[in-house]
């Protein structure tokens, strides 16, 4: 058992530190910005909670965060009352956040020199996997963290994977998202492409869902689609955010990101219809308008 701190309990965070105290049987502390999701997790799960992240890690083995952006991170961590003020030495700080690889490597930086250790570790799954326990977390860092942190980060995790040094973990989930926003065009261009020849669309899924267009996206997706419902999973603003990180970082390694860039406007249409909590699959309400 380790002593674990929890920083963010949004819809992945809350889950997240539950499985830690419920599976991985550690002693966990919590963090929110609301108190009151702190004191609910702290009496469900039988853990603690702390007024702010220093105290939170103060003394921990292991830190977590899970919180929306780079800004966000920044203030939980370096900002007044953030948890690097009260880290101890040789301690690990583990950011499940989708955020940039630049602020992972000043964090990563800044970790070392106040003598522990930061790993980036975005997850990916969404709120499904995170309450299932079953999140795929792409982790940039240094091998001996790794080492010591995948066992922890094992207790909500299905797969967990060092790509490389600080910002690696950032990088392979903007691939993650890259890859993602393609599959979601296409299919529902697919759907839209199916309805409008008069086809019957859960028969034409079932036999190419077996063939090479099968994809999770196509699996777990294709029914809402269909039925023009959208409240099932990663929304489009948050969409658009990691997408604006992919995009960002391409134009600093000088990648060619011609489609992603073309879907990001996309789901800005969604937005201005009124999506912006949609789903990603809303993608198709966009083509029906």
């Amino acid at each position: 058992m380790a002593t674990v701190a929890f920083i963010g309990l949004g819809v992945m965070g809350y889950p997240m530190a539950g499985h830690l105290k419920t599976r991985g049987g550690h002693d966990v502390t919590v963090f929110n910005r609301s108190s009151e999701k702190a004191k609910k997790w702290a009496e469900q799960f039988k853990g603690a909670h702390a007024p702010t992240p220093q105290e939170a890690a103060a003394g921990k083995d292991f830190v977590f965060s899970c919180v929306g952006n780079d800004d966000d991170l920044r203030s939980v961590t370096i900002g007044e009352n953030g948890a690097f003020h009260s880290m101890k030495k040789g301690s690990i700080f583990i950011d499940n956040t989708t955020a940039s690889a630049e602020v992972a490597r000043e964090l990563d930086a800044e970790a070392r020199k106040r003598g522990f250790h930061f790993l980036d570790a975005p997850v990916s799954g969404g709120q499904a996997g995170a309450e299932n326990g079953a999140l795929t977390v792409m982790v940039g860092g240094e091998q001996d963290a790794f080492d010591r942190a995948k066992p922890v980060i094992e207790s909500f995790a299905k797969m967990v994977g060092l790509m490389g040094p600080a910002g690696a973990g950032q990088l392979t989930k903007m691939i993650n998202q890259i890859c993602i926003a393609g599959l979601v065009q296409g299919l529902a261009e697919g759907i839209h492409f199916g309805k409008k020849a008069g086809l019957d669309i859960e028969k034409v899924i079932e036999v190419i869902s077996k063939g090479a267009a099968g994809s999770w996206q196509m699996e777990n997706r294709h029914k809402t689609m269909n039925a023009g419902k959208y409240d099932f999973g990663f929304a489009v603003d948050w969409m658009r955010k990691d997408l604006g990180i992919c995009l960002a970082e391409a134009d600093r390694n000088n990648a060619k990101l011609p489609v992603t860039a073309l879907i990001d406007q996309f789901y800005k249409d969604v937005q201005v219809m009124g999506g912006s909590r949609w789903d990603t699959s809303s993608l198709l309400a966009r083509l029906e308008k």
